[in-house]
Parts: C-alpha cells; structure tokens; sequence
C-alpha cells in the first residue's frame, strides 16, 4: 500500500504530508481547496504526464514523494524490476520513489535511491495502483475499452488464448504483406537484385580477406625496403653477437657483459651487493643472446623478392577497386558482401517462392481464424459471469432493477481491417480477434436494452464504473485503488450504497477516495479533509487528519454547508455510527 504522499508546490497545495492507512482513506474539502491536485500528485509519482503549468511559481518546480509498501507476488516482481534497473529497497522493505517538475517543464525521477527514467515510475504503477476518475468512466464508454475490460475480467487463460492470437496475426501479416510487396514491386526488386549479383560477382572474383589490405601494406614496406632493412639487422646482430667480420678489437656486446659479470663475481665475495648485480647482467646477457637469434631468424626470412611485389602491389590494385565502390576498407568490402547475399533472399521474386509465401499465408489464415474462435468463445462465457456479477453488486448500488447486458458480436467485415472466415461467419479480423464488444444497460424490466453511453445517466454511470470495479477487484489487480470523485452525480440512499461498496473493497485493498459525498466520507478508516488558507498574499493548501469531534463537523459542512449546526452534527454522528456498524466484520 502506500503508507505516505508528500506533495510540494504543486498547484495550491505549497507543501503538505498525506499519512495513509491500509483500508478506505477518504479526502474531501471545500470546491477548489486542491482536493484534485492529490490525485494529480498521484498521477505525476506513478508515471503521469508532467504539466508544467500546474507547478507553483516559488519555488520553481513541483516535488511529489512517496513510500510503497508491496507485499506477496506483486513485490517480488517490482522489487526484482527496481534491482534489475539499479535501485534497492528500504531495510524495511518499503519503497521510495519521488518526481520532480519545473516550471520550464523538465522532470527528473527517483525510485529505490536511484535516479530512474519516468517510464519506470509507470511500471511501478501498473503493478501498484489503479486510478479512477469520470475520464475513466468516460473512456469506459468506448468499444475497445468495454473489450479490454472483458478480456481482463476473462482470466489468465484467456490471456494466453489472446497472446497466441495475437502471435499468430503478426506471423499471417507478415507473410500476407511480404507476398504482397514482392508482386507489387517485382520489377524493382529484379533491377536491385541484378545490382547485387554484379557487385558479388566482382567481390568473390577477387576473394578478400578479413585485414588483409593492412597486411600486404605492411609487406609492401618490406619488400621496397628489404636491402635497408637487411643492413640495419646484419649490423644490429654484429654488435651484439658478432659476425664473419667482427674482431678482437670490436668486441660484440655478449662478450662485454661477459667480461663484466665475470669481474663483479670476482668480488661478490668482498661486498655482495656485486654479486647482485652479476646476476643481472647474466639476465641481460641471456636477453642478448634471445635477440641476437631472432634477428638471425628475421634476415633469413628477409628476401628482396621482386615478383612477389608486383604480386602484392597488383592485389592491392584489386581490393582498392573494391573499396572504391562497396566500403572504405576490406572488412568493410566483405560485411556489404554478406548484407548483399541477405538482400538477395529478400528479394527473391521467383513462382517458386511465391507460390511458398501463398501456401504459408493460407496456412497461417486458418490458424489465426482458428484462434479467434475459441478467443470469442471464451469471450461469449466470460460476458455471461461478468454481466451476471456487475448486476449484483448494481442491485446493492440502489439500482435493484438494473441489469448490464454484455454482447459480443462479430466484427463487421470490409473495414480497413483485413477479412476472415470465422465459425462459418466473415468477419473484419484485428490483433485481439474477430470481435465487437458492447456494454449494455437495461434500466428497469421492460426498459431496452440500450449501449451505456446512452442507456446511463451520469449517476447510474458512476455505479456501474464502481459495480466493475468491485467485481474486478475480486479476481485481484493492484493493492490501491484511487477513486476521483467517481460517485459524481449520486445522493440519497445511492451515495449510502457506493460508501458501503468501497468500504467492501477497502478489506481486500487500499482505497483512496476523493468526495463531496458525506455518505461516503462517512464510511472512511482515514478521513484527510483539504483546508485552503487564504490569508497570506498567496492562497496555500494543506492536508490534516479529521477525526471523533472534528470529523463530524466536517461532515456535517458536506451535509449542509454549516459545520456548527447542532442538527447537522447530529446528523453526521448519525452517519458515522452507521457506517461504522456496517463495517464490522
């Protein structure tokens, strides 16, 4: 859950500290005290879009802070993702992540003590917290996310069901575009291919080899300088070795530390520091003597061969041909070889290979509209749980007569989608299937059955979005849920019902809920109230913690506006006992 929520300069809100509990935490204030710019703080620590025009002039840049504290499988998979990414956890376990904006719009992120890109905020978020508000009450209202909410309530089966798909039409895209654009573009491809080939031609005439320029460079140097080359080793090997013209009186350099070593052990005796160094000259001396053998063996592979230069300097002729036209360098000659050869199979325009890419596509045809029945099968179950249990909780939610309806219908075929045959029916087929699907409401018995956008009121729209949720939340999701003023709309004994449900789902998860509702404040473990403070030059924001005496005054303003009305209070202490009966176990 998240134990705590520190926002700074960020809208009215100057600096403020939202101590959190496990259960229902419930936010309310005054119309424009700053209750939203909670949840946009909330939004900007889980990975939200930074808008820079909410950040507060002094000091420049608004900081959002929080502690996390995940428990079971969803720890383990966002504490190993933070470790992957560099960070690490508190000794405790507990998670600290923060987000910076400036007024210029720049944001930076921190999450485990590490700076860390904003999208890592958003994958925390996805495994921690779900955020509702009226935008998603409204984006509820679209046909791919009514789809996406059935195929989330479908299970993990589902899932994988809908993976494979998915896996299957990128493969039959694949095929059905690439034999597409080989018949398309056959001419073109043909002239390119003919390119390749000649250019292949040319590199495998001459068969360079990885580094070989640089090679016959190097022996280039040597055969043009093979006699300057030969004397300075012949006279280099004399002095230190000898040689057929070396005399007494031009000692080489083996003889001198010869002489040396010997002398410095004729008095190692006297002072053993000679002695040490004696033993160093027998180390030069074998060194010497190393050297001296591999400049004999150097001149002996030392030939002034003038057929073998013109041989290497005809070959470099050849790879500077090369390098002229495909690279700057040999090894760069033979990569465009191998890039070339790969082309070539790309475009391969043959009968034979197009008539394979056909009977692939087929196969791969029939494989996707496979999948995509049993996708909407499995869909057609899972809509008859789903209606059935968004229903019950509706019943609970004082809309006993209400029932949700969910169809899921073939996808009408000659749209931009491409066209299958699915269970005998042609149907438009995209990445998630062959399917339509729509919510619908049926108010009371004998109401029609109507799509949600236009069979629901705003209030009944905020309890069928909270109806889902509930039933959501039953086959798990994230440990925190946030709702925006979602119960928009709702009085009486509704308001009553949609306190009771969130107070429901606060045994099972963490519930943030920000309201104008004392029905539903009144049903709150934690009760935070927004204050806005208007008596400096700049109007300022804070967040405290309501509770007994003073919480009834708070919501007996939400009742009536009058937070010292003896009736209202009453009220209020009415309300609250309700609720905290209802909340006995």
């Amino acid at each position: 859950m998240l134990e705590e929520l520190r926002i700074t300069g960020l809208g009215v809100i100057e600096d403020t500290t939202l101590p959190l509990t496990g259960g229902m935490n419930v936010i309310t204030g005054e119309t424009g005290a700053g209750k939203t710019m909670v949840v946009t703080g909330l939004g900007l620590l889980f990975g939200g879009r930074a808008d820079a025009g909410r950040v507060r002039a002094q000091p420049g840049r608004a900081v959002v802070e929080g502690r996390l504290r995940l428990e079971g499988r969803v720890a383990d998979a966002v504490h190993a993702r933070i470790t992957d990414a560099g960070g690490e956890p508190d000794e405790d376990g507990s998670l600290l992540l923060s987000r910076t904006v400036t007024v210029e719009g720049r944001s930076r992120a921190h999450l485990g003590g590490r700076s860390m890109p904003v999208s890592m905020l958003g994958e925390v978020g996805e495994q921690a917290v779900a955020v509702h508000g009226q935008s998603d009450q409204l984006r509820l209202l679209r046909p791919a996310e009514q789809r996406a909410a059935l195929d989330r309530f479908a299970g993990p089966a589902h899932e994988k069901l809908l993976d494979a798909l998915r896996e299957a039409y990128t493969g039959w895209r694949r095929v059905v575009d690439d034999l597409a654009d080989r018949r398309r573009n056959a001419r073109e491809r043909n002239q390119e291919a003919d390119l390749l080939r000649l250019g292949l031609d040319e590199i495998t005439r001459v068969d360079p080899q990885p580094g070989e320029d640089d090679e016959l460079k190097a022996e280039a140097q040597r055969l043009e300088h093979a006699e300057g080359l030969r004397t300075a080793a012949q006279l280099a090997q004399q002095c230190l070795a000898g040689g057929a013209e070396a005399t007494d009186e031009t000692p080489d350099a083996t003889v001198l530390l010869g002489t040396s070593r010997r002398t410095l052990e004729a008095q190692a005796g006297t002072d053993p520091a000679l002695g040490e160094l004696a033993a160093r000259l027998e180390e030069a001396a074998t060194l010497v003597t190393d050297v001296s053998a591999e400049l004999s063996a150097y001149l002996a592979t030392l030939d002034a061969d003038p057929a073998r230069l013109q041989h290497v300097y005809e070959r470099r002729a050849a790879l500077r041909a090369l390098t002229r036209k495909y690279a700057d360098d040999v090894d760069g000659v033979i990569a465009w070889a191998e890039r070339a050869r790969t082309r070539l199979s790309d475009l391969d325009t043959s009968d034979d290979l197009l008539d394979e890419l056909d009977r692939e596509g087929q196969r791969l045809a029939g494989e996707v509209a496979d999948l995509a029945g049993r996708v909407s099968a499995s869909r057609q179950e899972a809509a008859v749980r789903f209606a059935d249990q968004v229903t019950v909780e509706l019943a609970g939610l004082a809309m006993p007569h209400a029932r949700i309806q969910v169809a899921v219908l073939p996808r009408p075929a000659g749209r931009s989608e491409p066209a299958l045959s699915v269970n005998g029916v042609e149907v438009g087929i995209a990445p998630d299937g062959g399917d339509e699907v729509e919510l619908r409401l049926l108010a009371h018995p004998g109401a029609p059955s109507l799509p949600l956008q236009r069979g629901a009121s705003g209030g009944e729209l905020s309890r069928v979005m909270l109806a889902i949720e509930v039933v959501f939340a039953g086959s798990g999701g994230p440990p925190t849920l946030v709702f925006d003023e979602v119960d928009a709309g709702v009085g009486g004994q509704a308001a009553v019902e949609i306190g009771r449900r969130l107070a429901r789902l606060a045994r099972s998860h963490q519930v943030l809920v920000v309201t104008h509702l004392p029905q539903v404040a009144a049903f709150a473990d934690r009760h935070l109230v927004v204050a806005k403070d208007t008596g400096g030059a700049v109007t300022t924001s804070g967040v405290r913690v309501v509770e007994d005496t003073e919480r009834a005054r708070e919501l007996a303003r939400m009742l009536a506006g009058l937070p010292d009305s003896d009736l209202g209070i009453a009220h209020a202490e009415e309300l609250l006992a309700l609720a905290a009966k209802e909340r006995r176990p």
